[in-house]
């Protein structure tokens, strides 16, 4: 049997016009993500690039801004590090927050929100991720934020290896891990780009002499290092005087001991790299969870998910969840801790405190929401 398709030159010439439409929508949307975030930085914080510290990603695109601040009393010197995954929004959101409020009264404050760059120019579009989220500030104008993916984009780093082998420790994962910034530290000089970017973190954290280093994150909450502390062990001390505060406090927060075998983690390299004492926190983001249903931007704020809250019911997630876990909820977790932790600095070093104003509680920022405390965008910012 013969088919016909019947068909004009009208028709063919409208079907490619359409596509081509499409494309263009398509590759426009795509290539927005290539736009950095615009950040409104307090008053004090002066701009530098991480290429000032190690050349090799100077005018590639893993270089990105870093923001310090110096109190006029000395003391120590905190890094605040988010977006090591671009899909864990509390993290960077957590550290733009700090950036557009801290005011350094003692001490220094180093803030990178953007850590892997590469990783917010794209998105996991088979998750059907949103590209972007979106918050209200109180003078009725809107920010916007890039919801990137957990790894480098491929564009500026191909092919993956079948398997990507650590260069120090020669653990062996899979290919696409040598994408994953978390599995690059302490990086290498002569690396793949995401490689570099860790070794450029680790020079930045050992020339400026660097006390305490925070580095931010999101888990999804059916795994069980989840609303955590991951300590080394010259941190343990001191984030056991913080994972004591905040249940005192009532917020109920995991203390683990970083793994010794487990290598490629800021937790892990930072500490046996360099001289600063490194945290990593997670918080609970069900959009990155597999139980999860459709994964849009109204998840991603509010964490109100249906599947999630039958888990829960079922005993199968590792945090309270009874109908969301909004990321105003992450921030404040994130934000509370960092503050907790500079506290306790103080007690435990004296001569390595640092005393940061102007950040808003942690029922503040329940409360009134992340959006009350980011600043309007104006033309100068842009």
């Amino acid at each position: 049997m013969k088919f016909k398709i019947k068909g004009t030159p009208l028709t063919a010439t409208l079907l490619l016009i359409l596509v081509a439409f499409v494309a263009f929508i398509s590759a426009r949307q795509f290539m927005s993500m290539w736009q950095p975030d615009v950040v409104v930085p307090a008053p004090g914080f002066e701009k530098h690039m991480l290429s000032e510290w190690f050349d090799g990603i100077k005018d590639t695109p893993a270089d990105t801004p870093v923001y310090i601040q110096e109190g006029e009393e000395p003391g120590g010197t905190v890094f605040i590090m988010g977006g090591t995954h671009a899909n864990e929004p509390a993290g960077s959101l957590s550290a733009v927050l700090i950036l557009e409020r801290a005011q350094v009264k003692k001490g220094r404050l180093i803030v990178v929100p953007f850590a892997n760059m590469m990783a917010f120019s794209h998105n996991s579009a088979q998750d059907a991720h949103p590209q972007r989220i979106h918050f209200t500030l109180p003078d009725g104008s809107t920010r916007s934020f890039r919801y990137g993916s957990r790894a480098t984009n491929p564009i500026y780093q191909w092919p993956d290896p079948d398997v990507y082998i650590h260069p120090q420790s020669k653990q062996e994962l899979a290919g696409s891990e040598i994408r994953n910034l978390n599995r690059a530290h302490p990086g290498t000089p002569d690396g793949e780009l995401t490689q570099r970017l860790a070794y450029a973190l680790r020079q930045m954290i050992k020339k400026e002499h660097v006390d305490l280093a925070f580095d931010l994150h999101e888990a999804s909450p059916e795994y069980p290092v989840v609303n955590a502390i991951v300590a080394h062990e010259r941190s343990m001390e001191l984030a056991a005087m913080v994972a004591m505060e905040m249940e005192m406090a009532g917020i109920p927060i995991r203390l683990e001991p970083s793994p010794k075998n487990l290598h490629g983690l800021t937790h892990r390299e930072w500490g046996d790299y360099t001289e600063t004492m490194p945290i990593l926190m997670e918080t609970a983001n069900p959009s990155q969870g597999r139980l999860r249903g459709k994964t849009d931007e109204h998840l991603v704020i509010t964490g109100e998910d249906k599947f999630y809250k039958r888990a829960a019911k079922l005993g199968l997630l590792f945090v309270p969840y009874e109908e969301d876990q909004p990321l105003d909820l992450r921030v404040a977790r994130h934000v509370t801790a960092i503050m907790s932790f500079l506290e306790s600095l103080g007690l435990y070093e004296p001569s390595k405190e640092v005393f940061v104003e102007g950040i808003p509680t942690y029922e503040e920022i329940v409360e009134k929401g992340l959006g009350a405390f980011l600043s309007p965008v104006t033309e100068k910012d842009r």
